[in-house]
């Protein structure tokens, strides 16, 4: 089991509804992609290394859930600003996660 948190860390975290509006496979790269997501209050670019299990197009529209607050870092030469959530199965498989109906992006997660 992993270590646990308290509730006042958990409340640092700002998880939000984002809906990809651009994805495209990063140049050099066969695990990442470069994403364009909108939040409702702003877009941003993040990267995913989620290249071996998603293409791009099929990305575009899709509503998911990610991590806003993280902090910006650089990776080969782009910055990413957010991280989307995913689980990893025991054979290494990954799902983005995503709501279960449309919502309103930015959408506050709690």
């Amino acid at each position: 089991m992993e270590k646990t948190i308290s509730l006042d860390d958990f409340k640092k975290l700002d998880l939000r509804i984002a809906k990809i509006l651009k994805a495209e496979k990063m140049e050099g790269s066969d695990k990442l992609l470069k994403i364009q997501i909108d939040l409702g209050y702003e877009q941003r670019q993040i990267l995913a290394g989620i290249a071996q299990f998603y293409e791009p197009e099929k990305l575009i529209g899709k509503e998911i859930a990610v991590l806003a607050n993280l902090e910006p870092k650089t990776i080969r030469g782009l910055e990413s600003n957010g991280m989307l959530l995913a689980a990893t199965d025991t054979d290494g498989q990954i799902a983005i996660l995503t709501p279960e109906k449309e919502l309103t992006p930015g959408s506050k997660i709690s």
